[in-house]
């Protein structure tokens, strides 16, 4: 049987290809775009041959890049836009103007037509909101000063992509006629977005509305994709691009109460789709040709990295963004995009860019992208290798915070000075115990600064940062923030700084609690575990069960689930208490239990933990093997027995 001509057949070595893609990706710690890329690379026509150039992979891939842009379109609620309105539309529409000028002057001083210009500019513009977000998102970089430009940046980029979407086709049509075919195009998408932000948003709110009603996850879910695919289909047969109908769609349910259930239940099938995408655009890919034009890719990836590198810290420092900012937003940008595939595409089909310049543009953009992880992961010592100014920079930052800490104590580190942070430091200042916060955000910093708070603005995922905050010298310290992925990443900083210091963790649910306490967080706070509890006290209460029984129960539920809420770590100045406490001893070179496992010693009191040098995670003590200098014993126990175990173990 001559399986290559059934029509499933390719769908199913694509979709066998992703799951092997994602599956290596991430064994491998890299974004899956880059093995779909690979794979795509490796099935096409132009390598293995495994799958043909048809007509239904075509299908599926227009489908991703769809629900992409729907997805996008959910994004762009005004209140957002306006809220980042002078990096969205100063420093992001500067960044795309100029790149498509710079490529417009480029073109014309080789010879080339200015339209070659512009859809090269275009392609070359856009920057991969794929990995930048994700990765930033890994390493906790969000909310930081480059982060919210960067993100700022690749929301025009993706907003710039419509215009471009309506422009490019429009640049085939001859030299007389180009400014009536754009002016129409432009016309047609400026009445659709009229009709959306005028006339949509009641008539699909109350559809949505009336979705809901029913009470079916089945039908929302098909109801979605049917006001996805209408509207694409609405906007192609208008002679646009169904991609614009999409995001269109998209804005008019972000108007909506319904945004965030949308958002869910689109993304499964936008993260498959657009994984296919990829993969065709991998397809595209003649490494036999690419390699017969070898110097041009070298040639494009020389003009695409450093130029558009160049340009972004140069804007942005023009909107007043220290050295060091810019640098790391100008590595974050300087690759190619997933937009500047689709729009190479467009350009390809329309004949705007010769056939010669497609493979070797398309070469260079995978390649940068694919560069991308490892630019970004090393930022920070390019950054300090090529800004003077970020080493005064990172000095002063380090000085503020030794300055606050540098008296301080048996004080509790804040990492993040948001709602949670500063209710914590309320709480701390009541009682008398010193604290120090470190957060990035400038505004609030100020705020709270001048208020009175012992906040600094620092970057709390640094060892440096920590440092200065004198974390050897902590009594504890607590993340604030509800990044699993960070918080494991920052807990083996903290623990070689000071193996001792308790560290407290946020988390979003108890699905977390395992891998932040192998990591090696003391404690774990899940979110959704305490507002249940809370719930559940206060209807207790409600439904007349006695608020003393109704305490003994919530504290016996936080018993199971917080095994060191047992006990306290005590400090010097504490009253010392008859029940049972947390106390840590460290095993100095020469100690009577190095050699010696625990069950051998038989402590007085229980032992809770035992923290190794080297390693990240919080021993069991059955699994600790015989003590090493420079272990971590946590006891719990009466002050009596404490004192009877530190002896046994120190002698």
């Amino acid at each position: 049987m001559d399986t290559a001509h059934l029509p499933l057949f390719p769908v199913l070595v694509l979709l066998a290809a992703s799951v092997l893609a994602v599956a290596v990706c991430r064994s491998l710690k890299l974004p899956p775009m880059i093995g779909y890329l690979a794979a795509g690379i490796a099935l096409g026509p132009h390598a293995l041959g495994a799958v043909s150039d048809r007509a239904e992979t075509h299908y599926l891939a227009e489908l991703g890049v769809v629900f992409l842009m729907f997805s996008i379109g959910l994004e762009f609620s005004f209140t957002k836009l306006k809220s980042m309105r002078r990096l969205v539309f100063g420093l992001g529409f500067a960044q795309v103007g100029a790149t498509i000028g710079l490529a417009v002057v480029i073109a014309l001083t080789l010879g080339a037509p200015w339209q070659v210009g512009v859809a090269l500019g275009g392609m070359v513009a856009m920057s991969s909101t794929a990995i930048v977000s994700r990765l930033f998102a890994e390493r906790g970089e969000l909310d930081s000063a480059h982060g919210r430009q960067v993100i700022a940046v690749l929301l025009f980029q993706d907003l710039a992509v419509v215009p471009l979407l309506v422009l490019i086709p429009a640049l085939s049509q001859p030299a007389d006629a180009i400014g009536i075919a754009v002016a129409a195009a432009l016309a047609k998408a400026t009445a659709a977005l009229v009709i959306v932000i005028v006339g949509g948003p009641r008539p699909m709110r109350a559809w949505l509305r009336a979705v809901a009603r029913r009470r079916s996850n089945e039908l929302f879910v098909l109801n979605v994709l049917l006001i996805t695919l209408v509207a694409a289909f609405i906007t192609s047969a208008a002679g646009l691009s169904p991609v614009l109908g999409a995001f269109l769609a998209g804005m008019l349910i972000a108007e909506t109460e319904y945004r965030f259930q949308v958002e869910e239940d689109i993304k499964p099938f936008r993260d498959v789709l657009l994984g296919l995408f990829f993969i065709t655009v991998g397809m595209l890919l003649d490494l036999r040709l690419v390699a017969a034009q070898f110097p041009l890719v070298l040639a494009f990836l020389a003009v695409l990295i450093p130029l558009k590198f160049g340009l972004i810290a140069a804007l942005s420092r023009v909107f007043g963004t220290p050295t060091g900012t810019a640098l790391r937003v100008a590595l974050a940008l300087a690759q190619g995009g997933e937009f500047g595939f689709l729009l190479l595409a467009l350009a390809g089909n329309a004949g705007v860019v010769p056939d010669a310049l497609l493979q070797p543009l398309l070469a260079a953009m995978i390649v940068s992208m694919l560069a991308t992880p490892f630019v970004i992961a090393a930022s920070d010592r390019i950054v300090l290798r090529l800004s003077r100014a970020e080493w005064m920079q990172r000095s002063l930052d380090l000085h503020r915070v030794a300055v606050q800490s540098i008296e301080a104590e048996r004080h509790v580190v804040i990492v993040g000075y948001g709602r949670n942070g500063q209710r914590l430091a309320r709480l701390l200042d009541a009682e008398g115990v010193r604290y120090i916060a470190l957060d990035l955000d400038p505004e609030r910093v100020r705020e709270a600064a001048a208020a009175g708070d012992t906040v600094v603005f620092a970057d709390g995922l640094r060892r440096e940062a920590l440092g200065a905050a004198g974390i050897a010298r902590a009594a504890a310290v607590v993340l604030t923030f509800a990044d699993a992925a960070a918080a494991v990443r920052l807990l083996g900083t903290l623990h070689e700084l000071n193996p001792s210091v308790p560290v407290i963790v946020r988390a979003r649910d108890e699905a977390d609690i395992a891998p932040l306490t192998a990591a090696g967080a003391s404690e774990v706070v899940p979110e959704a575990f305490e507002s249940g509890l809370m719930l559940a006290s206060h209807t207790l209460v409600w439904v007349g069960v006695p608020l003393s029984r109704v305490m003994r129960r919530v504290s016996q539920v936080r018993a199971a689930r917080y095994g060191l809420l047992q006990g306290l770590f005590h400090g010097r100045d504490d009253e010392i208490e008859s029940g049972a406490q947390l106390h840590s001893v460290t095993l100095e070179p020469g100690a009577r239990a190095i050699g010696r496992t625990l069950q051998d010693l038989a402590l007085q009191g229980q032992v809770r933990a035992v923290r190794r040098r080297g390693t990240k995670a919080r021993l069991d003590p059955a699994a600790a093997g015989p003590l090493q200098a420079g272990d971590v014993v946590v006891l719990l126990g009466t002050p009596e027995a404490l004192a009877a175990a530190e002896e046994a173990l120190s002698g």
